[in-house]
């Protein structure tokens, strides 16, 4: 393919378009089959938002309210990092929405900003667990984001140290001309003579000096230095650099400065610098370039661990700093792989000689850490903090505090912000909870074109926001969950209420064999019942039967025809036949 775009750039063939380039002055815009008014009455309302990104989870706010005793415990243990030495590890705990991330986010950058004012080498990097959540993929990561780094430190060194080499060669060149032409006084030009500290002496000055000083021995055949020969030439003359015999250095009797005192000599480049000569400083510059070819990338996969370790192990002691690691939503981590993650990081600074390591776990549970080797759990929760949910009024300031930046002015009626605040308020006070409400009711109001938010959008947003939720957890669930739920949905199209475990079970048996899934033990599907319980999108009470024993009655605690939706769409559900379900015989009290 060429590299010249000037074939396609002038060509009117393409799609009836001349390149990338769209004239719309040109463009027909009353075409109903080119343009049919799709986006235009939607373009034509005012928008509600002036920055939406302002109520977004991963926006980290200059502010946060009511988190200044959480924020001034996190910077009392991480200045330490400012004073070049290692700050303690650090576990944040708290529920979702509780201002965890967003402020030790804060801390970090405020962290990393005055290591640059005063100069403190200090790293600061962010994991999240919940995407990141093996070993492997936690160390490739951070592995690589140091090599980038230690790259781009070796490109400023090189760069320093071609300009002092510059500096250094034209230094030494300009001595080798002063040398030169110091050789013969007769051709020095009156650029060279410049530096000449007697330059500044006037013409006539200089012919006075000479005559003065063809009466008069030569210094050489008297023994006099030249100084005391013109003070001592001629009485009747005054001396020409009006000083007093012996005292060249001294100002004169006039407060004139002597006329032989020479110039501040410039300083050698290299005389501050820990290089003798220009060919330490290539020899500098040589190491530097080999060093940035020897940092090898970790792939995302193929490497064996202790490879993986041993290269980010390299990367982070490259160079003197303290680095501190930000480990979210840690319990996941450990979850998935153990804790060989967290007590390789936590045992690293027994062997690191230039650089120093501090964790920053982050979780939504607090037990997480009952699972952790002891000598992990030791060195890992050398500090903890906690975060408690938010009550509705600092809910509100939150709130407030974030629609002033987020909404146009009078965009927002009175009860719109107690509401929404109100609505996460009794659900542990999370305020994600609270921001996605906001943002969403503002979006609700831009697509019907009002211009203001009032309450109708917000109890709108909750309904959608609870429905998103069930469709996005639902969507997830293992296909086995699935087919439970599935049993459930079925059996109350068919009217069927007060579901029981052993009917739930007879109709999973029949979707198994449906779609030709291995079939679980009643036993293991009752404890999938559970966790769809404790996902809230069923409801399992467990009543007693008299002497028939104790069974669960399951209701669905979702919509049903959205859910079933989700559960279809499915590529395995999706081929299963419209079943009626066998109800087997029932016990009533």
């Amino acid at each position: 393919m060429s590299d010249d775009n000037s074939e396609i750039t002038g060509s009117d063939d393409v799609d009836g378009t001349s390149g990338f380039s769209t004239d719309f002055e040109d463009a027909d815009l009353g075409d109903e089959e080119s343009n049919q008014g799709l986006f235009d009455d939607l373009l034509s309302g005012e928008p509600i938002f002036e920055n939406k990104e302002v109520l977004r989870p991963s926006y980290t706010p200059h502010e946060l309210p009511h988190r200044s005793d959480q924020i001034n415990k996190m910077a009392t243990i991480l200045v330490a990092a400012l004073r070049g030495e290692t700050p303690s590890n650090i576990l944040i705990y708290g529920k979702t929405g509780t201002g965890k991330t967003a402020s030790a986010k804060f801390v970090s950058k405020e962290l990393e900003s005055t290591s640059q004012k005063y100069s403190v080498p200090c790293d600061v990097e962010y994991i999240n667990c919940e995407v990141t959540d093996t070993q492997y993929r936690v160390l490739a990561q951070l592995a690589n984001k140091f090599i980038e780094k230690n790259k781009g430190r070796i490109d400023d060194r090189i760069d320093e140290l071609e300009s002092l080499r510059d500096a250094t060669e034209e230094y030494d060149a300009t001595a080798d001309d002063d040398a030169h032409a110091g050789d013969d006084p007769t051709d020095r030009t009156a650029e060279e003579t410049a530096s000449d500290p007697f330059d500044f002496v006037s013409s006539e000055e200089t012919e006075s000096r000479s005559a003065v000083s063809s009466g008069t021995e030569s210094s050489a055949e008297s023994g006099d230095s030249p100084a005391e020969t013109r003070g001592s030439s001629d009485p009747a003359s005054p001396p020409v650099t009006g000083t007093e015999p012996g005292d060249a250095d001294g100002p004169g009797r006039d407060g004139e400065t002597a006329i032989d005192a020479t110039p501040q000599e410039p300083a050698h480049p290299l005389e501050s610098t820990p290089f003798g000569t220009r060919a330490e400083v290539d020899d500098r510059i040589a190491e530097l370039e080999e060093d940035k070819e020897s940092f090898e990338e970790v792939p995302m996969t193929g490497w064996p661990t202790d490879r993986v370790y041993s290269v980010f192990f390299d990367a982070v002691d490259y160079d003197e700093r303290v680095v501190v690691i930000m480990l979210d939503e840690i319990d996941k981590l450990v979850e998935k792989s153990g804790d060989d993650t967290l007590y390789n990081l936590s045992r690293m600074n027994s062997e690191l000689e230039n650089s120093r390591v501090s964790i920053i776990g982050i979780s939504n549970d607090l037990k997480f850490t009952d699972f952790l080797d002891p000598r992990v759990k030791s060195s890992l929760g050398e500090e903890e903090i906690v975060f408690p949910p938010y009550d509705a009024n600092q809910l509100r300031d939150i709130l407030k505090h974030r629609s002033e930046v987020a909404f146009k002015g009078n965009a927002l009626s009175d009860d719109v912000i107690p509401l929404c605040a109100a609505f996460a308020a009794q659900e542990h006070g999370d305020a994600r909870r609270a921001l996605d409400l906001l943002r969403t009711a503002g979006e609700l109001a831009e697509r019907s074109q009002a211009e203001t938010i009032v309450e109708e959008h917000v109890r709108q947003a909750q309904d959608k926001i609870e429905l998103d939720r069930v469709v996005e957890v639902v969507r997830t669930l293992p296909t086995q969950s699935k087919l439970v739920l599935f049993a459930i949905i079925l059996l109350e199209k068919n009217g069927v209420h007060s579901i029981n475990t052993g009917e739930v079970f007879n109709i999973y048996k029949r979707l198994c064999e449906e779609i030709d899934a291995d079939v679980l033990t009643q036993r293991r599907v009752t404890d999938l019942i559970s966790e769809l319980d404790m996902l809230g999108i069923v409801n399992a009470v467990v009543v007693s039967k008299g002497r028939y024993g104790r069974t669960k009655e399951i209701s669905l605690s979702v919509p049903l025809e959205e859910t079933e939706a989700v559960l279809v769409s499915d590529s395995r559900l999706s081929d299963i036949d419209d079943i009626q379900p066998f109800v087997q015989a029932r016990f009533e009290n």
